[in-house]
């Protein structure tokens, strides 16, 4: 099969290939250490606020005045893995055509919902489905659905403004 000779180079370059690797750490490490920084080069000085700074809250329905529709359907693409948006067509998870103001727990067809999403009944609202999108599984616990969330309060206005605009 292979010879001494063609066992005895490959092994060197096996060997060759793993020197040069450790080299090479072992000078980058020199060069970028992290540990020992020292002082800063350029401090930038920031007074300091004598009064905190009050932030006015907007309300949700301002948001949703504002939000804007195309950017929900780029935020869509997260969803779009498992959720369809056809009328009827299921998927993995239960289709988001007129989900707004739809009862929880109703698409037409789909059966695979959580007890835990069965239970916890009433309608879609968009305060609703704001709170489900931040962290679904904080809002129902116990749901099926994997998604993390989603952290940005303009995405979430702008997903329910898109699912909105389709139902008509």
């Amino acid at each position: 099969m292979f010879d001494t000779m063609t066992i005895t180079k490959a092994s060197a370059a096996l060997c060759g290939t793993l020197l040069v690797l450790l080299l090479g750490k072992w000078a980058a490490e020199g060069i970028y250490h992290m540990e020992s920084h020292g002082e800063a080069s350029y401090v930038i000085e920031v007074e300091e606020a004598d009064e905190p700074v009050e932030v006015a809250e907007v309300s949700f329905d301002e948001l949703m005045g504002a939000a804007d529709v195309g950017k929900g359907a780029k935020v869509f693409k997260k969803c779009s893995a498992c959720h369809k948006l056809e009328d009827g067509k299921n998927s993995t998870g239960p289709y988001l055509y007129g989900v707004v103001g739809r009862a929880v727990g109703s698409a037409d067809g789909f059966g695979g919902y959580s007890a835990a999403m069965s239970a916890f009944g009433g309608d879609w609202t968009r305060e609703r489905l704001d709170e489900f999108l931040t962290k679904p599984k904080s809002a129902v616990p116990g749901t099926s659905m994997g998604f993390s969330g989603l952290k940005k309060q303009g995405d979430r206005v702008n997903l329910i403004a898109y699912l909105e605009s389709l139902d008509g």
